[in-house]
């Protein structure tokens, strides 16, 4: 089961590569890092009835691609670090696939449906 759902997001991301005309590594960092948690800031700015999160986020997030001399570089080195994170796991008997698809897939999925929960309560 963690094999198959490790390779629908896989083959998800290497799709959206393709049709971006940007690297895995960089859809990966943008997904993970940038596109999940601003929508979960914007689900917390729903449940707190504020919206300075997402947008100091977004402020953040336009700094940070102006500053940004090289997205690709950074994104290699990103991932990689994500990579190394994700194998520390290994020491307590679990693997990259399955540590990737805990971490990546059914922990955000936990916190959606926590903040969801949160919002519509």
């Amino acid at each position: 089961m963690t094999h198959t759902l490790f390779n629908i997001v896989a083959n998800f991301l290497l799709y959206v590569s393709r049709k971006t005309k940007l690297t895995y590594n960089e859809i990966n960092i943008i997904l993970y890092y940038m596109i999940i948690p601003f929508s979960w800031l914007c689900l917390l700015d729903g449940i707190l009835g504020v919206y300075f999160l997402k947008m100091a986020f977004a402020i953040f997030m336009a700094g940070f691609f102006v500053g940004c001399r090289n997205f690709k570089i950074y994104s290699d080195e990103l991932f990689k670090k994500s990579v190394s994170f994700l194998t520390y796991f290994n020491r307590f008997g679990s693997n990259y696939i399955a540590s990737s698809v805990w971490i990546c897939v059914a922990l955000p999925i936990v916190i959606y449906a926590f903040l969801i929960y949160l919002m519509v309560k």
